[in-house]
């Protein structure tokens, strides 16, 4: 595993990482919202949740994957001179979406299994539930319900600066995620 060979552009397993495991992770947030705001008759939301734990379960791999990728890689130099405030900005929000990856699928697990319930991924695997705590099953469904609102907000501003960078900055921020540095 060694270094990206150009030390300003992300390799393809960089690319592919940010990518891929980001779209899963937005999917899931606007899922997980769903499950939270929509209407649901009797009986069909169950078979939905059953999805969202087995994918959000699953993801934590990936998420683990993702975070000892970027430590072990580092993250490329700066394309471009930026004011202070702006690097340490991106880099709070760069360290808070790689940890955000990890807090959401962590919560909900020890939510559901200090709930006293089984988590049953895929059919395949089954966690079984620990004792009930309500202490423990109350901070990680706090986190669960509430984190996804400030790492909405934090995509956001993600998005926002690639933009900024490309359209106002014309720099090759984008690009290089991009693979056309």
């Amino acid at each position: 595993m060694g270094k990206d060979k150009n030390a300003n552009a992300y390799g393809i397993i960089s690319i592919i990482n940010h990518w891929s495991i980001g779209l899963i992770f937005i999917v899931m947030l606007i899922f997980g919202f769903y499950l939270a705001y929509a209407n649901f008759a009797l009986g069909e939301k169950g078979p939905l949740m059953f999805w969202h734990k087995s994918i959000g379960a699953s993801f934590i791999v990936l998420a683990l994957w993702r975070i000892l990728w970027r430590i072990f890689q580092g993250f490329p130099p700066k394309v471009t001179v930026m004011p202070l405030w702006q690097s340490i900005t991106a880099r709070v929000t760069h360290w808070l979406l790689l940890l955000s990856l990890l807090i959401m699928p962590a919560s909900g697990i020890i939510m559901n299994l200090y709930s006293g319930r089984d988590l049953n991924i895929f059919n395949i695997i089954t966690i079984p539930g620990q004792q009930r705590d309500e202490t423990i099953s109350g901070i990680a469904g706090f986190l669960h319900h509430n984190a996804p609102y400030a790492i909405s907000a934090i995509i956001l501003l993600h998005l926002a600066a690639a933009l900024k960078h490309h359209y106002i900055d014309g720099d090759k921020t984008l690009l290089r995620m991009l693979g056309r540095d």
